[in-house]
């Protein structure tokens, strides 16, 4: 069996097939709390962001975290992540860009802070990606990773209304017991390793999809948060993330 659950020609039509992609990042991203967190305690200087086109995660790093960022991607439209780069009001130089195939290439530096963030899930072999992170990072540098959680409602969602793209993403890997492990036999210690978030569901091209899904989509949504709101606490079957974060001694 193939380690890829993608291949090029995917990535090519699912970036092509999107709009609007140069967006302001808010202060407030997604994960943007742990993310400062571990810059401010690790005294983080350096990052990179692997397989993260157009480089949503290294903008926001750059952007409110001043770090001195790479981003690396086996594709890279330099068109998109420059007006990405203009419209937060950074220059084009002000991130670096390394397009190769992570699978080929050896690290020419490692650095503090070593983040993908829905990359793994789309190989088979989880502890082969995840020790191609490693690589990266430097001797008391941070590894962080995050992952959708197609184990709770957001899965059954995808899987049912969006099968083509749940089938891109190897649903055995999302769990925080096998990466915990994964990162410890690598001689890693782990930070934590868990469920992430409030509740949450999501389509790929939401508009290409009937209305009868998109209303079910937004029903379910909103039952959902109402829900996570009453009884706010990350679990298996709600939480739509999982994140881990672990340090190289």
């Amino acid at each position: 069996m193939s380690n890829l659950l993608t291949d090029r020609d995917f990535w090519v039509k699912y970036w092509e097939s999107k709009t609007d992609l140069s967006v302001v990042i808010p202060e407030n991203y997604l994960f943007h709390r742990q993310l400062a967190d571990i810059v401010q305690k690790q005294n983080v200087k350096t990052a990179i962001e692997l397989g993260g086109f157009p480089g949503y995660y290294a903008v926001f790093l750059k952007k409110y975290l001043k770090l001195d960022v790479t981003l690396l991607d086996y594709f890279v439209h330099p068109p998109i992540t420059q007006q990405l780069l203009k419209t937060n009001d950074l220059a084009v130089d002000d991130i670096h860009i390394i397009e190769t195939d992570l699978f080929k290439y050896q690290p020419e530096k490692q650095y503090d802070l070593v983040l993908s963030c829905g990359l793994i899930e789309h190989f088979n072999d989880t502890a082969d990606i995840i020790n191609r992170h490693i690589a990266f990072v430097k001797p008391g540098g941070t590894l962080f990773i995050t992952l959708p959680n197609f184990n709770a409602v957001n899965g059954w969602f995808q899987k049912n209304f969006d099968k083509d793209n749940y089938d891109k993403h190897n649903i055995d890997c999302m769990n925080p017991a096998l990466l915990a492990q994964i990162c410890k036999d690598a001689g890693l210690e782990v930070i934590q390793s868990r469920f992430f978030g409030g509740f949450s569901v999501w389509l790929e091209n939401e508009k290409q999809k009937s209305a009868g899904v998109r209303l079910l989509k937004k029903s379910i949504w909103v039952a959902g948060k109402v829900f996570s709101k009453i009884f706010p606490f990350d679990s298996k079957q709600l939480s739509p993330y999982i994140i881990l974060e672990a340090r190289k001694k």
